[in-house]
């Protein structure tokens, strides 16, 4: 393949625009930001789950409670009917009368256990709801830190994506003035080569693979006209030649 040699050295600066667009690339795949929005999500999924866990525990509580009070109030009722019965006078029989006062004092000891069970009750459910008010505020503060996080990773992406906006826009345009062929073969080896299609030779050492040529090498490259687009022996990407090729 032909092409001026000034075709070939605006290749260079398709390749250098490449490298930075590449740059770019990673850039915004590496942010810092994004391993600490990862850590953060994590602990707030944890967090979350907590909080769901001890909200449910909170809730069943809850119902335990209302139960153990309806229980309560219902043997406190039995009692006040009992007691009452008893005070009516209306009762006259020894037996009734010692059997209500015996119901009477079993009433009051169950009404005390049920007490025990609401007492019991509420200080858990006490506990669960310090439990709960905790996790709410530290989903809270961890959810500010992701959302802050979020705004950090996405300023940061609207600058790199600017910053390769213009870079592209400004490789199409210098890509634009490279032959087609050439541009294809260039675009073709990129792909091949990790991202690196073409290289200038600098000093007799090509800077694609790094690698100097050999006295052969460069025979044939200082024989091969200025127009041909030579390879490098070694990786296959274009060599360009310029006045620091050391030929």
């Amino acid at each position: 393949m032909n092409a001026a040699p000034a075709d070939q050295i605006r290749l260079l600066d398709v390749q250098a625009l490449d490298v930075r667009l590449a740059q770019l690339a990673h850039k915004r795949k590496s942010l810092p930001v994004h391993a600490e929005l990862e850590s953060l999500t994590k602990d707030l999924a944890q967090l979350r789950d907590l909080l769901v866990a001890a909200q449910t525990e909170e809730s069943d509580t809850a119902r335990e409670q209302t139960k153990a009070e309806q229980d309560v109030d219902q043997v406190r009722q039995r009692a006040v009917r009992d007691q009452q019965r008893l005070d009516s006078g209306a009762i006259t029989s020894p037996k009734d009368l010692e059997n209500l006062q015996k119901e009477i004092v079993s009433l009051a000891k169950r009404q005390g256990d049920l007490e025990d069970v609401v007492l019991e009750v509420m200080e858990r459910r006490e506990s669960v709801q310090e439990r709960v008010s905790e996790l709410t505020e530290r989903v809270s503060s961890v959810q500010a830190k992701a959302d802050d996080a979020t705004g950090r990773r996405d300023a940061a992406f609207a600058e790199i994506d600017e910053q390769t906006a213009s870079v592209t826009k400004e490789r199409e345009v210098v890509a634009g003035s490279v032959p087609a062929d050439l541009l294809k073969l260039y675009d073709k080896l990129r792909g091949q080569q990790g991202g690196v299609g073409a290289a200038r030779l600098y000093q007799r050492r090509c800077e694609g693979c790094q690698l100097e040529l050999n006295i052969t090498e460069i025979n044939e490259v200082k024989a091969a006209p200025a127009n041909e687009v030579v390879r490098c022996e070694n990786c296959s990407r274009i060599l360009v030649r310029t006045a620091e090729s050391g030929l």
